[in-house]
C-alpha cells in the first residue's frame, strides 16, 4: 500500500502487511541505536509504526524495533532486554486493562525506571484514569486516531530525550555513590602499592572496563630529568610489566600517558585512555587503561571527578607513607630505627623460632672523638659506610637497625648473629671520602631464647650489656645476664626511693667535729649528710651518693646540705661559738651545674652566715679535671670570702704547678693513709709529704678517720695541725653538737 493523496500529510499511513521479523533475528549495535518496543496486538499498528519512524535519527542513532504481540510476550522479552528507551504500549489487548498491568509489572517488579512508557488505545472508553498515568510515569497517552506520523514523531523524540537525560542522570548518580564507596574503601588500603592497585580496581568497576591497566609514577630530579617507574599493574599489564618496562612505555597507551603527565589532564583515546592522578614539584602519578570504546561524555566526567578524589588520596597515602619513614626509618641511613626494631624483636619473641634469635647492638668506639675532630658532616659519611657494610654483609640474612647515634642494632638467628661475625666486619679499613679510616666496634648481646620480656626490655637488656662491654674492654663484647639487670633494677630502685626520701625529709645532716691537735679543741665541722628510712634503716652514703649524682638529684640535695650548714652555724655563733667553722662538700655533679656560684651566693645572702667560716670541700679529682676552668671558677668563689679545702688529697696525681695556682686553703689526708701510719711498713712517709707540701704552699691541713691515740700522737709530731675522726668524736644530730662543743670548751 502507497500513500494515497489527501489533504494533509499529517495522516497516519499505514504500509501494506509485510512480514515482521522475529525480535531474535534483529542483531544490530545495540550501543548504537535507540532501541524502540512497539506492544500491540494488531499487526499493522506494528507496520504502520515501523514505517512512520523508519528515517527517524537522533544524534546520528538511528531506532531499532522490537515487536511484542501480546502483554504476556512483552513480559518475557523485557525480562531479557534491559535497553529499551521507548515502549508504545497498546491499553486493550488480551484484557481490557492488560496494558496498565503490564506497566506495572514494569515498574514494581522488573525495577525499569528509565524506560519511557506511551499509551496507545484505539478504544477511547477505555482511557487510564489520571492517578494511573501519575503513579506509573506514564510518558502520554494517546488514541490512535489522533496519533498522526508528525505527532508520533514529536511524542517518541521527546521520550527518548527524555529517557536519555534520565540515564544521564542516574548513571551520574550511580558513578558518584560509586565514587564515594571506592574512595572510603581505597583510603583503608595501607601502602601506596596497595593503593595504587585499589585505584586501578575501582576505576575499571567505575566504567565498567576490563582490569588492564597500568599506573606509573613521574619522578623529577634537580637537573628536571624526568623518570617513569610502574607502582602498580593489573590484568595484561602485570605480565608485560616484569619485562623491559622501556617497551612497554613505548609501546602501548605510552604517548597517552607522556601527554597526561605532561599536560597534567586526562587523555581519552579510542582503545585507551591516560588519567592523570595528581602529583607535586618532584613527582606526578598517572595510569593506563584499555577501554573497549570511546567513553562517553557521563564517562568522561566521572573519571574527572574519580581523578580529583584519587588525588587528594595519594596527597594522604604520601604524607602517610612519609610519616611511617619517620617513624620507622632511620633519616640518615635509611635503616629501620629502634621504634621498627622493637616491633621486630616482639615479632621474634612471639616466632615459634625465637628460640635461634639473637639481639645485637653495635657501638662504633670513639666515634664521638673522630666526629669532633673531623667534623660532623665526615661523621655521617662514616655511618653510612658502616651502614651499608652491616647491610650487604649481613642484610640478606638478617635484620641490621640503627638504633640511634654510633649504635646500630642486629637482629636474627643467633649462628650469625656471633660476636665473632659482627666485630669481623670492622677489621679492615673504610674508605671515607678518600681516607683510610680504620674502626672499632664493641657488642652487647642478647640471647631471645626463653627470654622472658618484651621487644622494648630486651633492647634495654643489650644496651646494658653494651655499656659493661664497653667500660670493660673497647672492641669486644658481651652477653646479658640476668645479674646485670638485677644490678640495674636495683639502681633505679634506689633512684625512686631517693626521690621519695627528699620529699619525705628522711635525708638529714650530721655533724663531726675538727680538733686542734695541740689543745684538743672543736675548731669547727664537717656536715654530712644521712639516710635513714621510715623502718630505721641507714642507707650508707657510698650507695646513695653515686645515684644522687647519676640522677641529678644531688643539685638539689646538695643545696640543701649547704643551707643548713649554713643555718647551723649561724645558730651555734648566736650561742658564742664565734670562732668556728663549718665544711661541706661539694660533689663534681654541683660543681659542674651552671648555676653553682649564684646558689652559693644567694644560700650566704639568705642565711647571714658568715662567709670566711664556710668552707667547701672539692674532692682531688675534681680539682685536677679542667684546671684552668676550675682556678677562674675557685676564683670567683674566694672573692664571696668563702674558703677551699681538697679532699681525699694523695689518692690522685695532682699536678703540683696546678696546686699552687688553685690556691687553695686547706688539703684534708685521706684516711687511708692515716691507718698507714701505724699499721703499714710505709709508716707515715705519705701523712708526712702532705703535711709538709701544705706548709710549703701556705696551707693548712687535716687529717680524716684519726681512731687512736697513737695516730693522733704521731701526726702531732710530723706538724698537722688538725683532725677528725672516731677518736675526738663521731657525726652527730645538731642538738648533740651542741652538748658537745659545750662540754669540749669550744667556746
Amino acid at each position: 500500500m502507497s500513500r494515497s493523496g489527501t489533504s494533509t500529510d499529517d495522516d497516519l499511513v499505514f504500509l501494506e502487511e509485510t512480514p515482521v521479523l522475529p525480535f531474535a533475528s534483529q542483531v544490530p549495535d545495540t550501543r548504537s541505536v535507540w532501541r524502540v518496543m512497539i506492544v500491540d496486538d494488531d499487526t499493522d499498528v506494528h507496520s504502520a509504526t515501523t514505517f512512520a519512524l523508519s528515517n527517524l535519527e537522533m544524534q546520528h542513532r538511528p531506532l531499532e524495533f522490537v515487536h511484542a504481540y501480546s502483554a504476556g510476550e512483552a513480559r518475557e522479552l523485557l525480562a531479557l532486554e534491559r535497553d529499551i528507551a521507548v515502549i508504545l504500549l497498546d491499553v486493550v489487548m488480551e484484557q481490557d486493562d492488560a496494558g496498565l498491568q503490564l506497566v506495572r509489572h514494569i515498574r514494581e517488579v522488573l525495577k525499569l525506571s528509565e524506560v519511557r512508557i506511551i499509551l496507545r488505545t484505539g478504544q477511547p472508553g477505555y482511557a487510564p484514569e489520571i492517578d494511573a498515568i501519575r503513579d506509573f510515569d506514564i510518558n502520554d497517552y494517546k488514541t490512535k486516531s489522533e496519533l498522526t506520523r508528525i505527532k508520533l514523531y514529536t511524542t517518541v523524540t521527546a521520550a527518548i530525550r527524555s529517557y536519555e537525560q534520565i540515564c544521564a542522570i542516574n548513571a551520574g548518580r550511580r558513578g558518584l555513590d560509586r565514587i564515594v564507596r571506592a574512595t572510603t574503601e581505597l583510603m583503608s588500603l595501607h601502602g601506596l602499592a596497595n593503593f595504587a592497585s585499589g585505584v586501578l580496581a575501582e576505576v575499571a568497576k567505575l566504567l565498567d572496563l576490563d582490569p588492564n591497566g597500568l599506573l606509573c609514577t613521574q619522578e623529577h630530579d634537580v637537573d628536571h630529568d624526568c623518570t617513569l617507574s610502574i607502582v602498580a599493574a593489573s590484568g595484561n599489564f602485570a605480565s608485560v610489566a616484569q619485562g623491559d618496562r622501556r617497551n612497554l612505555f613505548n609501546a602501548h597507551g605510552g604517548d597517552l600517558l607522556r601527554r597526561a603527565l605532561a599536560e597534567r589532564r586526562n587523555i581519552y583515546g579510542s582503545d585507551c585512555i591516560a588519567l592523570y592522578l595528581g602529583g607535586n614539584a618532584n613527582r606526578d602519578f598517572a595510569a593506563i587503561l584499555d577501554v573497549r570504546r570511546p567513553l562517553c561524555e557521563i564517562d568522561q566526567r566521572l573519571a574527572e571527578v574519580f581523578c580529583r578524589n584519587i588525588a587528594v588520596g595519594l596527597d594522604n597515602v604520601l604524607l602517610v607513607t612519609r610519616l611511617e619513614n619517620h617513624a620507622f626509618y632511620d633519616p640518615l641511613t635509611k635503616l629501620p630505627n629502634r621504634t621498627r626494631l622493637r616491633e621486630l624483636i616482639d615479632e621474634a619473641l612471639t616466632a615459634a623460632t625465637r628460640c635461634d634469635a639473637t639481639l645485637a647492638l653495635v657501638d662504633i668506639d670513639h666515634f664521638s672523638e673522630t666526629n669532633d675532630a673531623l667534623g660532623h658532616q665526615f661523621g655521617d659519611l662514616l655511618l653510612l659506610g658502616v651502614a651499608a657494610r652491616l647491610q650487604t654483609r649481613l642484610g640478606g640474612r638478617l635484620t641490621v637497625s640503627r638504633v640511634g647515634g654510633d649504635t646500630f642494632g642486629v637482629l636474627g638467628d643467633a649462628a650469625l648473629v656471633s660476636p665473632a661475625t659482627l666485630l669481623e666486619l670492622f677489621e679492615s679499613p673504610f674508605n671515607i671520602d678518600g681516607q683510610e679510616i680504620q674502626l672499632s666496634a664493641t657488642a652487647g648481646l642478647v640471647r631471645l631464647v626463653d627470654y622472658d620480656g618484651i621487644g622494648a626490655d630486651a633492647l634495654k637488656d643489650a644496651d646494658i650489656a653494651l655499656k659493661r662491654a664497653k667500660l670493660m674492654q673497647r672492641a669486644g663484647h658481651l652477653f646479658f645476664t640476668r645479674s646485670m639487670g638485677v644490678d640495674i633494677r636495683e639502681r633505679v630502685r634506689m633512684m625512686r626511693a631517693l626521690r621519695t626520701a627528699l620529699d619525705e625529709k628522711e635525708l638529714f645532716v650530721v655533724y663531726q667535729p675538727q680538733i686542734d691537735l695541740v689543745t684538743r679543741r672543736p675548731v669547727g665541722a664537717e656536715a654530712l649528710l644521712r639516710w635513714k628510712t621510715k623502718d630505721g634503716t641507714f642507707i650508707p652514703p657510698d650507695r646513695f651518693i653515686p645515684i644522687a649524682e647519676f640522677s641529678g638529684l644531688i643539685i638539689e640535695i646538695g643545696e640543701q646540705v649547704l643551707r643548713l650548714a649554713c643555718q647551723e652555724l649561724v645558730r651555734l655563733q648566736s650561742l658564742g661559738f664565734s670562732e668556728f667553722t663549718m665544711s661541706v662538700n661539694v660533689s663534681q655533679v654541683q660543681f659542674r651545674h651552671p648555676r653553682f656560684l649564684d646558689m652559693l651566693r644567694e644560700v650566704l645572702r639568705e642565711t647571714g652566715v658568715p662567709a670566711a667560716r664556710i668552707e667547701l670541700e672539692i674532692t682531688e679529682s675534681i680539682a685536677m679535671e679542667e684546671p684552668d676552668v676550675l682556678i677562674e671558677l675557685l676564683r670567683q668563689i674566694k672573692q664571696t670570702g668563702v674558703s677551699i679545702a681538697i679532699d681525699d688529697f694523695g689518692t690522685g696525681f695532682s699536678s703540683l704547678s696546678y696546686l699552687q695556682r688553685l690556691q687553695a686553703d686547706r688539703l684534708k689526708i685521706d684516711r687511708l693513709f692515716v691507718t698507714e701510719i701505724t699499721s703499714s711498713t710505709r709508716g707515715s712517709s705519705i701523712a708526712e709529704m702532705v703535711i709538709q707540701l701544705g706548709r710549703n704552699l701556705g696551707m693548712s691541713v687535716v687529717a680524716e678517720g684519726v681512731e687512736d691515740e697513737r695516730q693522733a700522737s704521731i701526726l702531732q709530731a710530723l706538724g698537722c695541725p688538725l683532725a677528725q675522726g672516731y677518736l675526738f668524736a663521731r657525726p652527730m644530730t645538731v642538738d648533740q653538737l651542741t652538748s658537745w662543743l659545750t662540754d669540749n670548751g669550744a667556746r
